[in-house]
């Protein structure tokens, strides 16, 4: 089996896969671990959220048309994950860009493995491993 053919029968569930990970990640350090998200966490949620459920159906329907709808939210959640990312590992912006003025703030990292591993890094992973599937996804259905 080449490639192409494995990502069109497999490419959807792949991306659900990453999906339901990453919220059932999120759920688990929020839940069980006690880590209470900032802002700019529950907006990258925002966003993670819906993918499970909309590349959930569309992976049990092979339904490609969702590829247009799902590769904006994944789109946007990696961009405010590279955002909070910036604002944790950046001095500049760790110092001077207050986004969470009340709760958690948006520059504190809980997990900070290797100094360079956190939350909204593991986040930008997923959206970024979605994005990727959807593309390719879409590419390889333009060729068949």
């Amino acid at each position: 089996m080449n490639g192409k053919r494995f990502l069109l029968q497999n490419g959807l569930t792949l991306a659900f896969t990453v999906a339901i990970v990453a919220a059932m990640g999120s759920l688990f350090l929020s839940e069980v671990l006690g880590y209470e998200p900032c802002k700019l966490c529950w907006f990258q949620r925002v966003f993670m959220y819906p993918l499970v459920f909309l590349l959930g159906i569309a992976a049990s329907r092979k339904d490609y048309g969702i590829i247009r709808y799902a590769v904006p939210l994944a789109a946007i959640g990696s961009c405010i994950s590279i955002f909070h990312y910036s604002l944790q590992k950046i001095p500049f912006l760790h110092e001077e860009v207050t986004i969470c003025t009340s709760g958690v703030p948006c520059n504190e990292d809980y997990l900070n493995w290797w100094n360079v591993v956190t939350i909204p890094l593991l986040c930008l992973t997923a959206f970024a491993l979605i994005l990727t599937i959807l593309l390719l996804l879409r590419r390889a259905l333009k060729e068949e």
